[in-house]
């Protein structure tokens, strides 16, 4: 807590009525136990002082050291030990009140606040002029300024460490980004390669096929029944067709033999192709998708040959 003048000026008043209350209290102890006045001898008094040997002249230290040493008289005999007697004692006179003394004069102004404790050592300080108010303000304000640059350097400081790690996380996410596309690339050039040796497999198998027919037959269940199962299969070959888009790869006239599995009323389940088949992947994808589009399925006036799994011969043919 800072200090004020009207706190200093009220400190001074109460050590001044503190003193004022001590001297009067002396005085009248000083009343109270004045004695007579001693009578005064005549003559001026007499007066010693102390001079060191060695600031002595020479005459006087040669004096000094021939001075003859003093006799030594021979202690007296000791005399008998009177008997004791009971006595009673005699009255011992009371003793004279001495004058209580200030051992410290009294200080004429009372001693400034120290806020804070002197730790300089008193035995360094040589001629220091005092400071004065002013100077402490000036110290105090050096002080701060101190304190705000060192503030400002220690949030430097955060802020380059903390841009050092947001640095390095970035690095660090570039990093895993790289490596992520790097392995989906991977992963990509792995897919191609897999599905162009299928393609290889299937042009292989198709080519295969293509050289073991020797007749190709009608549409439908190889052709054999004239009846309603032939019609049936016709049904289906041209429900097909309309929803297909012959490839190129695919040559008019290949077979693929198709599994086909269906509910009642036409809805598709599933449709898979099966051995033989002269397409390509290309064109077996699109035969699949062709009959899940193509659904319903003819099934009025085909109920009684109505199969949920049929096997079915396709040609391709254009529409």
């Amino acid at each position: 807590m800072r200090e004020t003048r009207a706190d200093d000026a009220q400190a001074l008043l109460l050590a001044l009525g503190l003193h004022v209350l001590l001297f009067a209290l002396m005085f009248a102890g000083l009343w109270w136990s004045r004695t007579p006045p001693s009578p005064s001898a005549a003559g001026a008094p007499a007066g010693a002082e102390l001079v060191d040997a060695s600031e002595l002249s020479e005459a006087m230290q040669r004096t000094l050291a021939e001075r003859p040493e003093p006799a030594v008289e021979p202690l007296p005999a000791p005399l008998p030990e009177p008997v004791e007697e009971e006595t009673a004692p005699l009255p011992q006179p009371l003793p004279e009140p001495v004058p209580q003394e200030a051992p410290v004069p009294a200080q004429p102004q009372a001693q400034d606040f120290i806020p804070e404790p002197d730790t300089q050592a008193q035995e360094a300080v040589v001629d220091q002029p005092t400071p004065r108010s002013h100077d402490d303000n000036e110290l105090r304000e050096a002080r701060r300024r101190q304190e705000q640059i060192d503030l400002t350097e220690q949030r430097r400081q955060e802020d380059v460490q903390r841009q050092k790690r947001l640095a390095k996380m970035e690095a660090e996410r570039k990093a895993q980004l790289a490596e992520i596309r790097r392995q989906r690339a991977a992963a990509s050039r792995e897919a191609e390669a897999a599905e162009q040796r299928l393609r290889q497999v299937a042009d292989a198998r198709a080519a295969k096929a293509s050289a073991t027919v020797a007749t190709p037959a009608p549409p439908g269940n190889a052709g054999t029944d004239t009846g309603l199962q032939a019609r049936y299969a016709a049904a289906l070959q041209e429900a097909i067709l309309a929803k297909w888009t012959r490839p190129e790869t695919v040559p008019v006239g290949a077979r693929c033999r198709l599994i086909i599995r269906q509910l009642p009323g036409g809805e598709v389940m599933s449709a898979e192709v099966a051995s033989p088949c002269a397409y390509d992947e290309q064109g077996r994808r699109s035969i699949e998708a062709a009959v899940l589009k193509a659904q319903p399925l003819p099934y009025a006036g085909f109920e009684t040959v109505f199969s949920r799994t049929l096997t079915l011969n396709f040609e391709a043919r254009d529409r």
